[in-house]
């Protein structure tokens, strides 16, 4: 499984939404660059670059982004706003390993297999889950769709990944679980990046654990100082990975 740290950019600011609130967010005293090569530094195989101001239409952080791709040394996965088959291939000409689709996906369907099959196994779709539906615009529409069914319409696309983030848990619900991340991830056979349930580093040892779970995006554990990246990364070269269900 790998751990991808999660690196939030808000006006050019290394960030943390607590509850989604782009008003209110966590600011955390790094240069991006600082942190993406710390985490580097610390094994980290990955990177998930998270534009905030795109996704809420309050201008990009487009310049640092391309920066961190050519700098960071790993391979480098981008969200936020991507809803044009032009804007996937303007950060795959940059770089980018993956991009990630996420309110696109609930709203043009066509785009997104366009841009799956243009780019086999380099589009990642986000599912954002609360209350049992999917959530669309930065969390701020609910639609009809339970996580699981709106996964499984998309399951003949060769796509990198599902990511599943748990609002929820990332809110702490007292009834937040894993269950919900465990049922996608047993239902699909596309693998799942878990989110929104990374707290501690029990965490990382259960995901682990889960079937078809690829990897975990963590930022406000790791930046905050509840545990160490390379102590997260340690835990899961220890373990076996669990394979995917089967067909």
């Amino acid at each position: 499984m790998i751990v991808y740290p999660d690196i939030e950019l808000q006006n050019g600011r290394m960030v943390n939404l607590w509850r989604g609130r782009k008003d209110a967010p966590i600011v955390y005293d790094i240069d991006p660059l600082e942190a993406v090569h710390q985490c580097v530094e610390k094994g980290a195989e990955w990177l998930h670059v998270v534009d905030l101001d795109a996704v809420f239409g309050d201008g990009d952080n487009a310049a640092i982004i391309r920066d961190i791709i050519v700098k960071a040394g790993v391979p480098v996965q981008v969200a936020g706003a991507i809803r044009t088959i032009e804007a996937v291939r303007a950060w795959i000409d940059a770089g980018a390993a993956r991009v990630v689709i996420a309110t696109a996906a609930v709203k043009d369907p066509a785009f997104v297999r366009q841009a799956a099959f243009a780019y086999p196994d380099q589009v990642v779709i986000s599912i954002d889950g609360r209350g049992g539906f999917v959530v669309a615009e930065g969390w701020t529409e609910t639609t009809s769709f339970t996580p699981i069914a709106f996964a499984v319409q998309y399951a003949d696309l060769p796509l990198a990944a599902f990511i599943f983030t748990d609002i929820d848990a990332d809110d702490d619900a007292p009834e937040a679980s894993f269950s919900q991340t465990e049922k996608l991830a047993e239902t699909v056979r596309t693998p799942v990046i878990a989110s929104g349930v990374v707290k501690q580093l029990d965490d990382i040892s259960t995901l682990n654990y889960l079937p078809n779970i690829a990897g975990a995006i963590t930022g406000r554990a790791i930046f905050g100082g509840t545990f160490d990246l390379a102590d997260a990364i340690a835990i899961t070269a220890e373990m076996p990975q669990p394979v995917a269900p089967m067909a």
